[in-house]
């Protein structure tokens, strides 16, 4: 059985990053059913996918003014460093480091998705973010100062997260 499907709380109500989740989520499942002669395989796409998807994130962040060292962008690296080593492992004979990856993947990507990916949707939605684009259409919405923690608001001042609610 899937650790993760794909369900009603986990959309953030941003279509573009919607998307690309229930693709995650779907990768995901082929990987945790996969055969031991698929499975490096189907690990490795997962990992291609999810670059694409966090680099596509950090991107979006750094256009509406997340600081580049903010902890969503860090939790993507760690991730992204974490699968990359199941993918080492493996290669060295080692599959159950990948099926045991796989199971945590999705409980934390629920957990991450439900909290820091919504707090960033809901950011980009109140400054009329374009994700085709890259058009900041209410720039007035964004932030003064840099944000430095995990989602929208979470990270930046007392008075600069009081304007904006």
């Amino acid at each position: 059985m899937a650790s993760l499907e794909w369900n009603a709380s986990l959309i953030v109500d941003f279509p573009v990053m919607d998307e690309v989740h229930e693709e995650f989520v779907a990768l995901l499942a082929q990987v945790e059913a996969a055969g031991d002669e698929q499975l490096r395989a189907l690990w490795d796409v997962l990992i291609a996918h999810t670059q694409h998807h966090f680099d596509q994130e950090d991107r979006w962040m750094q256009a509406t003014g997340f600081a580049p060292g903010n902890c969503h962008s860090q939790q993507h690296k760690v991730v992204l460093a974490v699968m990359r080593e199941g993918a080492v492992k493996a290669e060295q004979g080692d599959l159950s480091t990948i099926r045991h990856m796989a199971s945590e993947l999705g409980p934390w990507f629920s957990h991450h998705a439900q909290n820091m990916d919504a707090s960033l949707a809901l950011h980009m939605r109140s400054a009329g973010f374009d994700p085709l684009t890259g058009a900041v259409l209410m720039p007035e919405a964004l932030p003064q100062e840099p944000i430095t923690g995990c989602g929208g608001a979470c990270g930046t001042s007392d008075k600069t997260a009081e304007a904006r609610l």
